[in-house]
């Protein structure tokens, strides 16, 4: 699951996976793609693309896919990194965040309502959110889960937007997760019925 694509020989069978890498890694590096300019980055016809994607928008579907696949690769590389005894929300959170720091032009891309053939991306973010209620239901018995995850999500996405756009101060991924997990257990830790 790749994000940035080198232009290397694609194998048989494995084009459109060269294709969405190389779209991606036009879009992060500022580059302005089309089938056509992805076709030439590859190194196969322009008229390649086109058995796999009848359009930009169905590319763009595709590279938002892969986008929701790799956030959920890191969410659970964290799983498996955070110690015992953590918060481990903060930590998948904090993750979010630096994720969509460190690939802003493909995060944009991952939630804009323009981008079509939904049938491709929103299962991808789908399997996110139902990662996220699974640790939810785990960390927290009681809950609503589908609530929990879903305001989880919403802090670390609105947090995210906030930095993309300059809205806060924190310039370096330290200050950053801090603040994030600083909200979230703000929220986590309010004795119930507190206003």
């Amino acid at each position: 699951m790749s994000i940035n694509a080198e232009k290397t020989p694609h194998h048989h069978g494995k084009l459109r996976a060269a294709l969405v890498d190389a779209g991606i890694a036009m879009l992060e590096s500022g580059e302005r793609f089309s089938l056509r300019a992805v076709a030439r980055q590859v190194g196969v016809s322009q008229t390649a693309p086109y058995r796999h994607f009848p359009d930009k928008a169905h590319l763009e579907a595709a590279m938002a896919s892969t986008g929701f696949a790799t956030l959920q690769h890191h969410l659970e590389d964290t799983l498996r990194a955070t110690d015992p005894g953590r918060q481990v929300l903060t930590d998948l959170a904090a993750t979010y965040v630096r994720f969509a720091a460190e690939h802003p032009a493909l995060y944009e891309l991952m939630f804009r309502v323009s981008v079509g053939e939904d049938d491709v991306r929103l299962p991808a973010s789908a399997e996110v959110f139902a990662l996220l209620e699974r640790i939810v239901a785990e960390q927290y018995p009681g809950a609503d889960r589908y609530g929990l995850a879903s305001a989880g999500w919403s802090m670390a996405h609105g947090l995210a937007t906030l930095y993309l756009s300059g809205q806060i101060p924190e310039k370096n991924p330290e200050e950053l997760e801090a603040r994030m997990a600083g909200a979230l257990s703000a929220v986590l830790t309010l004795p119930p019925g507190a206003h």
